[in-house]
């Protein structure tokens, strides 16, 4: 099949990459590179040893958007473009509103043109907001804390109404818990712009000596060490997921949502204990308040993707801690490093929105 990915250079996104590419399908990316780096998809090539199109295009441009899908015969498309910064959206939350929805309905308006109607969404957790209990299961209620989770609740709606108005379309909501790890080879990983705001990524910035000590938020929680606890999934697995999910949005039609976590839960002080562990590296942190919002315990009933996709998560926490910290260490300044010579290509001196390796 030939896969639109929107976002394909970000940290989800490049990972699904390898999963196709290495599955046989053709890809497509599109990516306006704002918070991404080109070079994650030259250490997509150099992985897989396979070319694909990249357009460096913003989704806000509906003009440039359509030039994809006139130029390529799309089976479907797999959405992951979107900002994605919690506290930023607090901060600014026009800028996500207008991002993420617009961008989104451009996609849908030349996917429903175009007659390209399989669909697997990027959605999130957060669409859960605080629970009242655990595990999540897809039929709990819905709420959100933040602009940015409500742009992800009001795709889903959107999408819903979609599915609803048209019964061709075929939708997947995936809504991840916490991702974190690389992948087994150290060359491509999470390189967040700016001070990370997910747990692992700053401890990996503690480890290299970049920033100070880990804050914690909180140490009062009612869990067994006062920390909250999270669902963290191994990136790999959640990007073989979407492979999953995309397998079925093919062959069925109607809109499903799944979960996609491990169903365990660590604290903030086993994976600071844990990453220690594996990286025999000591992680100075300190107690902070707690931030408004956050729940005590997070995490996933995953067995309807189970049932339906035959999806479960296969990596432990050791593997993510491990493959994270391989990646930070191969890379301490991420993907802006000189950038190596990969399957005969250099560093690109110059983006061609039609083929990213001429």
């Amino acid at each position: 099949m030939k896969i639109l990915i929107t976002g394909g250079a970000g940290f989800i996104g490049s990972h699904t990459c390898i999963e196709l590419l290495t599955a046989g399908h053709d890809i497509i990316v599109v990516d306006n590179f704002s918070t991404s780096k080109r070079q994650a998809l030259y250490q997509v090539n150099a992985i897989t040893n396979k070319k694909f199109k990249v357009y460096q295009i913003d989704m806000l441009n509906a003009l440039d958007l359509e030039k994809v899908f006139l130029e390529n015969q799309l089976d479907a498309v797999i959405h992951f473009a979107g900002y994605k910064a919690v506290g930023e959206s607090v901060t600014d939350p026009l800028k996500y509103y207008s991002n993420n929805l617009i961008s989104t309905l451009n996609l849908c308006e030349m996917m429903q043109k175009y007659n390209v109607k399989n669909l697997v969404f990027s959605s999130s957790a957060t669409v859960y907001g605080v629970p009242k209990t655990v595990p999540i299961s897809e039929d709990f209620p819905l709420q959100t804390l933040n602009p940015y989770g409500r742009t992800k609740l009001m795709i889903e709606e959107i999408l819903g109404d979609l599915s609803a108005s048209d019964s061709t379309w075929s939708i997947s909501l995936l809504r991840y818990f916490n991702p974190i790890g690389a992948h087994q080879s150290g060359n491509i990983g999470e390189d967040p712009t700016g001070v990370p705001t997910n747990l692992i990524p700053y401890i990996t910035k503690v480890a290299i000596g970049e920033l100070s000590e880990v804050q914690v938020f909180g140490n009062d929680y009612p869990t067994p060490d006062g920390t909250g606890v999270r669902d963290y999934i191994h990136v790999t697995d959640l990007a073989r997921g979407h492979l999953m999910a995309l397998e079925k949005v093919v062959q069925t039609t109607g809109i499903d949502a799944y979960n996609f976590g491990t169903g365990k839960g660590y604290s903030v002080l086993e994976m600071i204990s844990t990453f220690e562990a594996t990286s025999g590296v000591k992680i100075p942190y300190q107690f902070v308040n707690p931030r408004a919002g956050d729940a005590a315990i997070c995490f996933a009933d995953s067995s309807k993707a189970r049932r339906e996709l035959g999806w479960i998560a296969e990596k432990d926490i050791t593997e993510m801690c491990e493959d994270s910290w391989r990646w930070q260490a191969n890379h301490p300044h991420g993907y802006e490093e000189k950038v190596k010579e990969y399957a005969g290509l250099q560093s690109p001196h110059l983006l061609s929105n039609e083929d990213f390796f001429n």
